[in-house]
């Protein structure tokens, strides 16, 4: 029994690494490569070619997809364009509203300049209670020139008096350079007459007179 075995195992063997087997084998495999892609083709084959309608509803498709596209780029930039005008609108309707009385403060301030010069051009020494009538004009220039200040203060007009201050192109206008003993080159040594911002917006500058090195 056991010899019967050992020949049944050796002539499997020997069939196994036969060598018409094993030079059989590529060929196998190439016929069955042929046959799965003449599997492939024939599903390829019987795969139907889209008719004209079809074709007609994909390009329609793509035209449609592509105008989609333009529309929501139109209405993306129409959007900005909007906003963009939003702000601008409100920008200038703010404005209007801070600097809407700019020329009506431009004609207040040459009262203002008349009330201070009266003020400066009475003699102190005159203002006293012997002169009574005197004394009663010259409180009340000063009572209506600081009340005139407040109303100025309310709407956002701030006086600009500079003397002393680093001379700035953008609030004051020199009018002369000159050498002043004690003043620093580049200060404002005299104020010929003072200024005034509107909401922080230069209405009128101050005219001076800049120091310069000795």
């Amino acid at each position: 029994m056991a010899s019967w075995c050992v020949r049944a195992v050796r002539q499997s063997y020997s069939f196994v690494a036969s060598p018409a087997l094993i030079r059989g084998s590529p060929r196998l495999l190439c016929m069955a490569t042929q046959q799965k892609n003449g599997h492939r083709s024939e599903e390829e084959a019987e795969k139907p070619e889209p008719s004209p309608t079809e074709k007609s509803l994909m390009e329609e498709k793509t035209q449609l997809e592509d105008q989609l596209k333009d529309m929501t780029e139109k209405y993306k930039r129409a959007l900005a364009d909007t906003e963009n005008l939003r702000t601008r609108t409100q920008k200038m309707i703010e404005d209007a509203k801070l600097y809407g009385i700019q020329s009506f403060c431009k004609d207040l301030l040459e009262v203002a300049d008349i009330l201070e010069k009266a003020t400066e051009s009475v003699p102190k020494e005159e203002v006293t209670s012997q002169n009574p009538h005197l004394k009663n004009l010259y409180d009340g220039l000063v009572m209506t020139e600081v009340q005139i200040q407040k109303v100025f203060t309310k709407h956002g007009l701030i006086k600009l008096n500079p003397d002393g201050q680093k001379f700035d192109p953008y609030e004051h206008e020199a009018l002369f350079h000159a050498p002043v003993e004690g003043k620093e080159p580049g200060t404002v040594a005299v104020v010929t007459k003072v200024g005034y911002k509107l909401h922080g917006r230069t209405l009128r500058p101050a005219l001076v007179g800049v120091a310069k090195a000795l």
